[in-house]
């Protein structure tokens, strides 16, 4: 008896590469191009780069930002750890303060990760969903992915909710599936 309890004790196992995935928005289009070839040369090329977004879910925003926000979304072709997600996000927060002016910054990057069930946003704002990583860096599982497409929870943000959003990381899936796909051949 004994022995079968013992077989049943789970055993911590290495966690699946995941797919880094960057999302920025900003009113100054050339930004974008600038941060991308900084964290090109930081996490290697990317394999998918979304059309330009409007970002107008919310005003949150405007005051630091401006008016007229664009987003796009890259993920990047070299697989991460997922344990990597909170030094990936310190280094987008500090690339967001070089772009900055007068202490505001121009640009936002949003870091996250893709898995094969689910989208894991990175943010510096506690709530009562958020998971704490350290070093002032929590986790949020952003969508979650049932029945062949992504779809939100209730504490989604609005945006993220969006046919055109879900169609990108849907789209982004299939890239990271093949890619785990491939490692195991």
């Amino acid at each position: 008896m004994r022995e079968e309890r013992e077989r049943r004790v789970s055993e911590p196992r290495e966690h699946k590469p995941v797919k880094l995935v960057v999302g920025m928005f900003t009113n100054r289009l050339e930004l974008f191009q600038e941060a991308l070839r900084v964290l090109e040369k930081r996490f290697g090329p990317v394999d998918y780069e979304s059309p330009l977004l409007p970002f107008d879910k919310t005003d949150y925003y405007e005051e630091e930002f401006g008016k007229d926000l664009k987003r796009k979304f890259y993920s990047f072709k070299k697989l991460i750890k997922a344990e990597d997600l909170p030094k990936i996000k310190i280094f987008t927060n500090s690339l967001e303060k070089k772009f900055g002016e007068k202490g505001n910054r121009l640009i936002n990057l949003d870091p996250g990760y893709l898995a094969p069930a689910k989208l894991v946003l990175t943010t510096t704002k506690d709530y009562q969903h958020r998971i704490y990583y350290g070093k002032g860096i929590y986790g949020e599982v952003t969508l979650r992915y049932k029945r062949g497409s992504f779809i939100p929870w209730e504490w989604t943000y609005p945006e993220y909710r969006t046919k055109e959003y879900i169609k990108i990381f849907n789209h982004i899936r299939k890239i990271y599936m093949e890619q785990l796909r491939n490692r195991e051949q």
